[in-house]
């Protein structure tokens, strides 16, 4: 019998007669390329084979903003997946206590030439055979907190906007049926100072990183990277990025958009289209609320089953069983992370590789102005397809890599749409 759990945090927003509104933005990143040759995260096909050179470094960006007191942290890392639960938990609670963040939002470029970061430091789990991999989740996380801690330290007052189109940039990969679903939506939220001069653009877009040739074992950011890069370059700023429902979604490549840096260029031609019909302005009514969901499934696969570990083991690599240390009990727990901005823009972030209807279905029905979806957030519980998926089955939806029951995003979403009515009328 399914069962759900949700622990929910709610802050309320408590303004002070005598300060004025207020609403701040600072941004600081980190390089978080590994310097040793260590597992690169994403196809099983390449088992322990280490990443050895660096073809475009990674890194992690932090937007920190501020409302009336309120602080959140944005996160676009260069990574295949967001820091597990542990490290994930590790993070919150430094940058609360060393920063006041309340909120904080990671999500996973999704780049399948990104480090393994599941590896822990006990027996048969990394420790001994895969030391360097264990030593770089411990720095991931402390580079994690001091991009924070350091956007934190660089707030200024600041102006928000927003500006979304429909792109035909991304391609539906798995469904057997016409129409095909996609979000189409790319969207861009930009944050200036009070002189005009941008602090950074956030792109919001929902396609896998998956361009790059797999035999080709450098690290490297993927067409995400890319095209901060040309957005960085050419519009003299700061650029991040969070994945979207990417579940059943590739990039849509084709003669004239080829590659990690032909299809970053596409993308970044875009992001500045979008951008020119951006204007921002102090928020009327600033604020911050959140909430924060941790739910509980029971997993479609028995993972206390030896047959059904060894298999994993042979499929990836022996040690990669750590990742399984977050399948206690064979229950999946995700996580999902709401949050309002200044009464107008939603953002709801959910811990794994959710499928493009889900995002879907939550800006159609949410009260908010704008809505946007963030994949891969604050943990990942591998794929979360649609109850249509799963009756179609195939990759992506069968048990072995979506562990969820077939309802668990619907519920997600229902759940992400509830909150975002209670903040709204908070």
């Amino acid at each position: 019998m399914r069962r759900i759990v949700l622990v929910c945090f709610c802050l309320s927003l408590v303004v002070a007669p005598a300060c004025a509104a207020e609403f701040k933005a600072g941004f600081a990143k980190k390089d978080i390329t590994p310097t040793k040759p260590i597992p690169m995260w994403g196809y099983g096909a390449r088992h322990d084979f280490p990443g050895k050179e660096t073809c475009d470094p990674l890194f992690a960006k932090t937007l920190v903003i501020q409302a009336n007191g309120v602080k959140a942290a944005l996160v676009g890392l260069d990574l295949g997946r967001s820091p597990t639960f542990k490290s994930t938990d590790a993070i919150l609670a430094a940058v609360k206590q060393q920063s006041g963040i309340e909120y904080v939002m990671m999500s996973g470029s999704h780049t399948h030439h990104g480090p393994v970061i599941e590896l822990v430091d006990e027996p048969g789990k990394g420790q001994g055979k895969f030391d360097d991999a264990v030593a770089y989740a411990k720095e991931l996380e402390q580079n994690i907190i001091a991009a924070i801690n350091e956007a934190a330290a660089g707030l200024v007052d600041a102006k928000i906007g927003w500006g979304a189109a429909e792109t035909d940039l991304n391609r539906n990969r798995h469904a057997k049926y016409d129409p095909k679903p996609r979000d189409p939506e790319l969207a861009v939220v930009r944050f200036d100072d009070m002189q005009g001069k941008t602090i950074a653009l956030m792109v919001n877009m929902a396609a896998h990183a998956t361009i790059f040739n797999v035999r080709d074992y450098r690290w490297t950011s993927e067409w995400p990277g890319s095209m901060q890069t040309f957005v960085e370059q050419e519009l003299d700023t700061n650029c991040f990025f969070m994945q979207g429902a990417e579940g059943d979604l590739s990039p849509n490549t084709n003669k004239d958009r080829k590659g990690i840096r032909g299809f970053g260029r596409a993308v970044a031609d875009k992001v500045k289209e979008i951008n020119q019909g951006i204007i921002t302005s102090v928020p009327a009514n600033p604020s911050i609320k959140g909430m924060y969901d941790n739910l509980e499934f029971p997993s479609r696969v028995d993972f206390t089953n030896g047959l059904v570990v060894g298999m994993f083991k042979q499929g990836f690599f022996p040690e990669m069983v750590a990742v399984m240390d977050e399948v206690q009990g064979n229950i999946i727990r995700p996580r999902l992370v709401t949050l309002v901005l200044n009464g107008e823009l939603a953002l709801v972030g959910g811990s794994g590789e959710f499928f493009c209807d889900h995002s879907n279905r939550l800006k159609q029905e949410s009260k908010a102005k704008e809505t946007l979806f963030f994949g891969l957030c604050n943990g990942h519980c591998m794929y979360i397809p649609t109850e249509k998926a799963v009756e179609q089955g195939g990759y992506g939806a069968d048990p072995g890599f979506a562990w969820v029951p077939a309802t668990a995003g619907r519920e997600m979403i229902d759940k992400a749409l509830a909150n975002i009515n209670t903040l709204l009328a908070q």
